[in-house]
């Protein structure tokens, strides 16, 4: 299960992250600020990138901040997965949460 996930390319989970969101009347500018700040990518990237989630991650340059992202995705703790690259999937997963459940961007990216 784990390498389909790695695999998966981010272009594909893109458009998934921003339908959750604007259901919730969010916008795609603020996904975009907390992707950008997590990944250090730009706008551009996130919205056209191929890479799959593994390679993705691998080029990222994660904000120091990413390790303040705790919770629970899908009914585990982001803070105790022991496995690097999953973990960094489940804190976008987690910060892409806190947006469609309404919490203020800055507080998301951990200011």
């Amino acid at each position: 299960m784990s390498d389909r996930i790695f695999s998966l390319p981010f272009n594909q989970l893109y458009p998934l992250y921003l339908n959750k969101i604007q259901r919730k009347n969010r916008t795609q500018a603020e996904l975009d600020s907390v992707l950008t700040w997590l990944t250090g990518y730009d706008t551009k990237t996130l919205h056209t990138s191929t890479l799959p989630l593994r390679d993705f991650f691998k080029q990222a340059k994660l904000s120091p901040n990413a390790d303040k992202i705790t919770g629970v995705v899908c009914g585990v703790r982001v803070e105790t997965i022991t496995d690097p690259l999953m973990q960094q999937i489940r804190q976008l997963d987690k910060v892409v949460d806190d947006l469609a459940k309404g919490k203020a961007v800055d507080k998301i990216r951990r200011q």
